[in-house]
């Protein structure tokens, strides 16, 4: 990679405590050298977008924004970046076994008619 990455900041996407928590532990067990969480957006979905996250080994300079957290990094292209610009991913864990990941603050793009993402509570970011 000879250029450096878009760096993202906390106005672009946050984290919440409890998802960067999460994030350094699940990076923790990986034994594979990875450069960090790639989210992305796919087609469909009550908002018309559905997201996920893999973990990834490569950033694009001329196509990826990283947002650097203490123990690991956010990668995320520019085509999902204008779905997730404001939004808020955290760590929900109900405690009866169901837990994931949450994108709060999701805009919507026409369509759905559910409701994906609900409105979350400031704070967040990467530091």
């Amino acid at each position: 990679m000879t250029e450096a990455a878009m760096v993202l900041g906390n106005e672009d996407l946050s984290l919440t405590a409890g998802a960067q928590a999460k994030f350094a532990e699940l990076i923790e067990q990986v034994e594979d050298n990875i450069a960090g969480v790639r989210v992305y957006a796919a087609p469909g979905g009550c908002s018309g977008m559905s997201f996920g996250m893999s973990f990834t080994d490569q950033i694009n300079a001329e196509q990826d924004g990283v947002l650097d957290c203490k123990d690991f990094k956010v990668i995320v292209d520019q085509g999902t970046l204008q779905y997730l610009r404001g939004v808020e991913i955290d760590f929900v864990d109900r405690g009866d076994g169901n837990a994931s990941f949450v994108f709060n603050n999701l805009p919507t793009f026409g369509g759905g008619g559910c409701s994906s993402g609900g409105c979350g509570g400031g704070g967040g970011g990467c530091s």
